[in-house]
């Protein structure tokens, strides 16, 4: 039931203190204003390392060609390892867990992009339709590469967003012909990768016609497949059997790292989540530890206010006030001290938040800083147990407090 003289004498009290009020809600709200930022913060860096990651597809496996560092079978170290077109014909046959697998040759020679009147600079790749799961390409306009285009050897491309708009003025582009070195193509799409700028800024043609045009040979600088594994162990024991399979076809040790290289996408970013969720156990200690700090705070003050209070609670005990009564009074003055200061340091933390994520530009690393509503909630319970704890102990006290020595208090 509501009693609006405790209430009031509550308020009075806290009239009486001010500096001493102010100074002990400012620890409270300082220790769950921390809290929200830090919170806001790793959430932050945790989109920003998922951006990252989901640039790939998060289930890909990359693997490049390199230069054996250590002899086998007669071989000298220094070897070029060099992948060929049965290679990843023969590791989709072969591996039943591997969803999709292109080829991708890399055509750093390929020096004007032109079309009409406009000449430009743009990354040049090749593959076949299974490029868009290792990229995670979303086309947004026309079509992607298909069999038809690789087994036909047709000049054809799909282009990022940032080249439609420097080539065709963000005009109709499909169907249009530019050339790569001289040769025409013509654009059959237009993709959108969420790598950023960086991966948007590419030109994908099929890689039978890249081998035909430019190189005049069928080796690929790279293979990138997907996996259907579920889980972190059996990808990485196809990383190892892919490894050993390739190091028995292109003979050259196992253990030679620089053979060739094996980039587990999916293995990467388990060990970056596993040190996100870390960072955000970290986080809870230091802004816990900061609340807790506070809250000694509130059960010290709230001691004192004990002891200027013991004549007077006294009195209420000699004249039938029950130790329940005395509880919840001293109890409710420190449940609203710490409840409103916390609150305020809350909602000031979500405001900076929310400042933060407008003023400060997305970067690979940083992106939508955020606080989750559940985080508000376990906040503002926290908030409640705090206040609960910090009054209890001097509660107790008051509580049990005898009227006849009460009295003799000076």
């Amino acid at each position: 039931m509501f009693d609006l003289d405790k209430w009031q004498e509550i308020f009075s009290t806290i009239k009486k203190n001010k500096l001493r009020t102010f100074l002990t809600g400012f620890s409270v709200a300082w220790g769950i204003y921390m809290l929200i930022v830090l919170l806001g913060a790793g959430k932050g860096l945790e989109n920003g390392i998922s951006s990252m990651f989901e640039a790939d597809g998060t289930n890909s496996i990359w693997i490049y060609n390199g230069v054996t560092s250590v002899a086998h079978k007669g071989y000298k170290p220094g070897r070029l390892i060099k992948f060929d077109n049965s290679d990843y014909k023969n590791l989709k046959k072969e591996f039943k867990e591997v969803e999709h697998i292109t080829p991708q040759l890399g055509l750093d020679k390929i020096t004007s992009v032109v079309y009409k009147n406009r000449t430009a600079n743009f990354n040049v790749r090749s593959g076949n339709p299974d490029i868009m799961f290792g990229e995670n390409l979303k086309v947004i306009d026309g079509r992607f590469l298909n069999p038809l285009d690789i087994s036909e050897n047709r000049k054809v491309a799909v282009i990022g967003k940032p080249v439609k708009k420097e080539l065709f003025n963000d005009g109709l582009c499909i169907g249009e012909v530019f050339f790569l070195n001289g040769f025409s193509f013509t654009v059959i799409g237009v993709f959108n990768d969420p790598g950023g700028i960086w991966d948007n800024n590419r030109i994908y043609i099929p890689y039978s016609t890249a081998q035909l045009v430019f190189t005049g040979n069928n080796f690929v600088d790279q293979l990138v497949l997907t996996t259907n594994h579920p889980s972190l162990e059996q990808s990485i024991e196809l990383s190892n059997s892919l490894k050993q399979r390739l190091a028995k076809v292109h003979e050259f040790a196992v253990e030679d790292d620089n053979a060739i290289y094996v980039n587990n996408n999916f293995e990467n970013f388990k060990k970056i989540m596993t040190v996100i969720y870390s960072i955000r156990i970290f986080i809870w200690i230091v802004g816990i530890g900061t609340i807790i700090a506070g809250i000694v705070g509130v059960s010290n003050i709230m001691m004192i206010v004990v002891k200027e209070r013991t004549k007077e609670i006294g009195i209420r005990k000699s004249l039938g006030a029950t130790p329940v009564s005395i509880v919840s009074l001293i109890m409710q003055e420190s449940i609203l001290i710490t409840g409103f200061a916390g609150y305020i340091g809350l909602v000031l933390g979500i405001f900076t938040i929310e400042t933060v994520r407008g003023l400060i530009p997305e970067s690979d690393f940083f992106k939508n800083p955020d606080v989750d509503l559940k985080i508000a909630i376990y906040a503002t319970l926290l908030l409640i147990l705090a206040g609960s704890i910090a009054g209890f102990i001097p509660a107790r006290r008051a509580a049990a407090i005898k009227p006849v020595e009460a009295l003799k208090e000076e």
